[in-house]
């Protein structure tokens, strides 16, 4: 493939056209409608981590904690938390009253059969039990109050409550109807109840009315299927939906100028780089890298790709990650200073720079594309290599197959920075196939145990400047988290995780 040395003959191309706007709003009052790009299979908060679940699932359940659109951590079905016996020992005090969908009290009992679940042999087979295994044990001390004792510190875990795997289920329900029923037929505290699950094509929810938080403005909430980001589109502009989640950078224009929808864009959790071999190939240099990352002009490719709908970073994380460090800025591009480094490092002309990335991610592939004509620029021989994303995330990676540059895209839905740099960089991980620093893994050891915030946040800072320095990656952006939203819909708190709360939510 011939790479163009500059953006405008890159030869970026963006969807820009649409069918035509089909029929008018077609909702019901009182039901919701949003479109997701991927149906998770199974409604078991230890099943998934999907973001696409929590979506939809975030209402059909509660966790210890709860966390809403403006970041903050607060209450959930534990009204109160504190540590005890040395930070050993977390003492929840439960809200009292709450009952589950199907009537069945929630108590005690409830949190330490979630748990015990989630830690036992039902949750080895899930992607969530490795969230929590600093818990030891879940002990009732009455029918309000749980200890959680812990096997080690975890300053995360609170945040972690909030969602995915700790959401709490009903125990006398599963027992009584089976793992599988439970999959398809969930039964939670939240503030909507199951009401139909159509594989592939929706899911549907009505209001519940005994919520402890109250009961909801709507009525219903209906979560489709949809994987093609222009399905999506189209549906929105036909009323067929209300809220968009796949919204292509080239048809948000589109969105927004449409009379009767919205278009939102907000910085979200999501974080894309090419992570480096620092094994193989001449990316072995500490000094190449720093001159890949300094030859690509990330700036133009947020403008050209994104529409600017993203933000240059110069670490693994959004601004909104616990850990990022304002001061730390990204490397300049400077084409000419990148030369200068890779003859310094006698780099030869034409060496081979492979990157692999997910085939299915049409934005990705322009941007690769615009990566490597930089790379070009640079005197050296790019290639792109796309795969499936199951053969590159189970295969490719972590098995140390990879070419010199590969994709990652990561959400770190805590927003937390340990939740990327652990997985990232310390060795043995599977996103880390390649590096073994053990100072890097000393300092990612160490802010596990620290409860102190300003202490923690301080070393996590550290960290990223650490890596910065290492340059492990080549950081492009954090793209924007974007919706599309009917005007309809009224107050719409977006989230920029995408972990839906509808509760006061209504529709015209």
């Amino acid at each position: 493939m011939r790479f163009s040395r500059t953006l405008k003959a890159l030869g970026f191309t963006v969807a820009t056209a649409l069918a035509p706007l089909m029929a008018a709003n077609a909702q019901a009052a009182g039901t919701i409608t949003v479109a997701v790009a991927i149906d998770p299979g199974s409604w078991d908060p230890i099943d998934t981590f999907l973001v696409d679940w929590s979506s939809a699932a975030n209402n059909m359940f509660d966790g210890l904690t709860a966390r809403g659109a403006d970041m903050k951590l607060k209450p959930g079905l534990a009204t109160s938390w504190e540590m005890l016996d040395n930070n050993s020992r977390i003492r929840f005090k439960l809200r009292e009253n709450v009952k589950f969908h199907n009537g069945e009290p929630f108590n005690a009992a409830a949190v330490k059969f979630t748990f015990d679940r989630l830690l036992g042999e039902e949750g080895k087979k899930g992607p969530q039990q490795s969230n929590y295994n600093t818990i030891d044990k879940v002990e009732v001390v009455d029918d309000n109050t749980v200890d959680f004792v812990m096997k080690q510190p975890d300053p995360v875990l609170l945040t972690k409550l909030a969602g995915y795997g700790a959401m709490i289920v009903p125990p006398k329900y599963i027992q009584e109807k089976g793992e599988d029923y439970f999959n398809t037929h969930p039964v939670g505290t939240g503030p909507f109840k199951f009401v139909e699950y159509s594989p592939k094509v929706s899911l549907t929810l009505e209001a519940f009315p005994e919520h402890w938080g109250g009961a909801p403005k709507l009525d219903k909430v209906v979560t489709r299927f949809i994987s093609e980001a222009n399905t999506q589109v189209a549906e929105l502009q036909a009323g067929r939906i209300d809220v968009a989640t796949l919204i292509p950078f080239g048809l948000a224009p589109t969105v927004e100028k449409s009379q009767n929808l919205d278009l939102i864009s907000i910085t979200g959790p999501t974080v894309v780089s090419l992570r480096l071999n620092t094994k193989n190939g001449i990316t072995k240099d500490e000094n190449v890298r720093k001159a890949l990352i300094m030859g690509i002009d990330r700036d133009a490719i947020i403008k050209a790709v994104l529409l600017g709908h993203g933000k240059p970073i110069a670490s693994f994380q959004s601004e909104l990650s616990f850990g990022n460090d304002p001061a730390l800025k990204p490397l300049p591009f400077d084409l000419a200073k990148a030369k200068q480094m890779l003859q310094q490092a006698k780099v030869p002309a034409g060496a081979p720079v492979k990157i692999d990335f997910r085939g299915n991610d049409a934005t990705f592939r322009e941007v690769a594309q615009a990566a490597a004509g930089f790379l070009q620029a640079l005197g050296l021989k790019p290639s792109l290599q796309p795969y499936e994303p199951p053969v590159l995330l189970n295969d490719i990676i972590p098995n140390g197959k990879t070419g010199e540059a590969w994709h990652q895209a990561w959400g770190g839905w805590t927003f937390d920075y340990d939740n990327t740099a652990y997985l990232m960089y310390h060795s043995g991980e599977k996103w880390n196939p390649y590096d073994n620093d053990p100072k890097l893994n000393e300092m990612l050891e160490k802010q596990r145990t620290i409860y102190n915030v300003q202490e923690r946040e301080k070393l996590l800072q550290e960290i990223a400047r650490y890596v910065a320095d290492r340059a492990l990656e080549i950081p492009l952006y954090n793209q924007n988290t974007i919706y599309g939203v009917n005007k309809r819909v009224k107050n719409f708190d977006a989230p920029s995780d995408r972990r839906f709360r509808f509760q006061e939510t209504s529709v015209e």
